[in-house]
């Protein structure tokens, strides 16, 4: 019983073979998926998915690299989706300073509008962070982020920082890096996390695991995530997806 909590199955690598992927996915033992909506479309494509699929549920929301290309329509059409009983979480926000297509600036606001946002409807947030944790800290400190929590999706930061985020409520999830051979703080973060705090995640179809680097990532592999933090951890693989599946239906207040 996985619980794969970021999924981006919506995406066009799928387009070709979704149902026999999400087949795959049900063979391995993924019971439980949320998937990511972070833009105008990606919004419509991830509430059409939770609809169609029992075991699927949706997170919406506005994904930073995009920030500059939100209207304050595309807010409200999230505020106004966020009653749904299929989405459970708002995100994923964040800031991402790798790529330069939207303003640090804009970045910024578009994350202190959405954990607003957030707050009122009261749903946790998920959060992208890549080469920002200097200024996402603050924000969400000063947001009052905690009210909410929520999600370090693909924490890739590094294991001193861990605590910073579990006192401000959040949750620690791990994808396919942790199972990369050179991954050294993945490696660290995934023996450190309190086992009530500690998410698998794809963030398929990116972030493929090893023996798959490289490819074409998808739920199934989710397995492959929990087969290495379970070593790492040194727990047998059906108590970290026990752990892992509760912990996340406990954040997304879905019945067991």
């Amino acid at each position: 019983m996985l619980f794969d909590t970021h999924a981006h199955i919506n995406d066009k690598q799928f387009a070709e073979d979704r149902e026999e992927m999400l087949q795959r996915a049900l063979d391995a033992g993924v019971s439980r998926l949320v998937v990511i909506g972070c833009d105008a479309e990606g919004i419509t494509s991830a509430m059409e998915l939770a609809e169609k699929y029992d075991f699927v549920y949706a997170a919406i929301g506005w994904h930073p690299v995009d920030a500059i290309d939100m209207t304050d329509a595309d807010l409200e059409r999230i505020e106004e989706l966020s009653t749904h009983p299929k989405v459970v979480a708002i995100g994923e926000m964040g800031l991402d300073y790798h790529w330069d297509k939207s303003p640090k600036d804009v970045q910024k606001d578009v994350l202190r509008r959405q954990i607003q946002l957030a707050k009122r409807v009261k749903l946790p947030i998920i959060i992208h962070n890549r080469e920002a944790t200097a200024d996402i800290i603050p924000i969400l400190r000063e947001e009052g982020a905690a009210e909410v929590g929520g999600i370090m999706h693909c924490y890739s930061d590094e294991a001193d920082l861990v605590q910073e985020f579990l006192d401000m409520n959040f949750y620690i999830s791990l994808g396919g890096p942790v199972t990369f051979k050179n991954a050294r703080a993945p490696k660290e973060v995934a023996k450190m996390v309190p086992p009530d705090r500690l998410l698998i995640e794809t963030d398929c179809p990116y972030l493929a695991p090893h023996p798959n680097r490289g490819k074409r990532n998808e739920p199934a592999y989710v397995k492959l995530v929990a087969e290495q933090i379970a070593e790492l951890r040194g727990i047998g693989y059906e108590e970290l997806a026990e752990l892992t599946m509760r912990n996340a239906e406990r954040l997304y207040q879905i019945k067991a």
